[in-house]
């Protein structure tokens, strides 16, 4: 399993500090939180392209790019530079199936690996023709757009049924669950079936970033 660190917590006067000792920590992605304040009510859209300026000149670790935004492909076009690892876009984002397949396509010819994320409230069942075209499918498991709350214990049975349609059908498709995954939480999401784990508070509060990695992973 691997650890996607959200740095929306992470203080600006020692960011670079902070992204030094989370690589250092062994996090396996940074988790960029970019919101556009129409989705959800926070916009952190400048955090985030200031974050992911100093992250790309200090390290090599792959960017784990996820939008809560309404104008995806806008959004799409200003982060391209960073060349992320993946860019994950939520499928309530979009007005149509067609328009969900475009933005895989687009996001796709940038060689950049493609996620779609859904809200507690949104069935999986709604995402299942997407999955033979993405690499990753975010279960939130929260409501998105604020850090620190509380996983939703429903949002587990989600999971699960993702994992047995993905095992069943053979897909090449990660699940990557967000939103109150801490040290009490973790085995719970293991155990429901995903391959990614994004946390943020549980990390950049504790006092040592590497013991709270390495028992996130165990």
């Amino acid at each position: 399993m691997y650890i996607s660190t959200s740095i929306l917590s992470v203080e600006e006067q020692n960011s670079t500090k902070t992204f030094y000792n989370l690589e250092e920590a062994k996090t396996d992605y940074f988790h960029i939180d970019v919101m556009d304040g129409k989705f959800v009510e926070n916009n952190t859209n400048e955090k985030m392209l200031n974050y992911c300026n100093i992250i790309k000149q200090i390290s090599n670790l792959p960017l784990d790019v996820h939008f809560m935004v309404n104008d995806v492909k806008k959004f799409v076009e200003e982060y391209i530079k960073f060349e992320p690892d993946i860019i994950t876009f939520h499928y309530e984002s979009c007005s149509s199936d067609e328009e969900v397949m475009e933005l895989i396509n687009y996001i796709k010819e940038n060689n950049i690996k493609v996620g779609i994320s859904i809200k507690p409230n949104t069935t999986v069942e709604r995402i299942y023709k997407f999955l033979p075209y993405i690499h990753l499918i975010l279960v939130m498991t929260v409501e998105p757009g604020k850090g620190g709350q509380e996983l939703i214990p429903e949002t587990l049975e989600k999971i699960e049924i993702l994992r047995k349609y993905i095992d069943n059908n053979n897909l090449d498709t990660y699940i990557e669950a967000d939103g109150g995954i801490n040290l009490n939480t973790i085995d719970s999401i293991k155990n429901a079936g995903i391959d990614i784990a994004v946390s943020g508070s549980a990390i950049i509060k504790s006092e040592n970033y590497k013991e709270t990695i390495k028992k996130l992973k165990m």
